[in-house]
């Protein structure tokens, strides 16, 4: 059995880097520490959607839409898993956040005229990243806020607002 407490400190790393995949989501994220049991993480997603049947008139289409998040993160139990023996390489422990996502609307898509509205979401969440292997990781993120939106809608400005709910598995890799 391998010890990881000797080698390890209960300070998060200072900075991670690195990609992930989940069923609904690609990801590019950078991590830095703040303090010793919080960091801040910036992403990068994109959003995938397709259709198709008889509901769409029988036409298919895809389209790939952009999302921005800002989270600061409070690891909980980073001194308990050191305690425990367990790994917590690049941040592998339980946290709390505050995840800030801007949709800037853009929509890529094979078909003309696709929008969404702008959007902005203000979601608390509770996760968990774990690692295998040497550097893959996975997380699972589960969170519930409220979002913000502005579109047009038939050439009137309409504002919408909302809850939001967050659910994420994914799978990853830290450089």
């Amino acid at each position: 059995m391998v010890s990881f407490a000797q080698a390890q400190s209960p300070i998060l790393k200072k900075n991670v880097t690195g990609v992930q995949i989940g069923l609904f989501e690609l990801d590019a994220y950078h991590e830095i520490r703040i303090a010793n049991k919080a960091s801040l993480r910036t992403d990068v997603l994109l959003f995938p959607a397709i259709w198709g049947g008889e509901l769409y008139d029988n036409q298919s289409g895809f389209a790939l839409y952009p999302a921005f998040t800002l989270t600061p993160k409070y690891y909980y139990n980073i001194n308990r898993r050191v305690k425990k023996d367990k790994n917590i390489k690049n941040n592998a422990a339980n946290y709390l956040g505050l995840q800030i996502r801007y949709m800037p609307g853009w929509v890529f898509s094979n078909h003309k005229n696709m929008n969404l509205p702008d959007q902005i979401n203000f979601i608390p969440t509770y996760g968990f990243r774990r690692n295998f292997l040497n550097n893959f990781n996975y997380e699972f993120k589960t969170g519930f806020g409220y979002g913000f939106g502005r579109s047009e809608i038939f050439g009137v400005d309409m504002n919408v607002s909302g809850p939001v709910f967050d659910l994420t598995f994914k799978v990853g890799y830290d450089f």
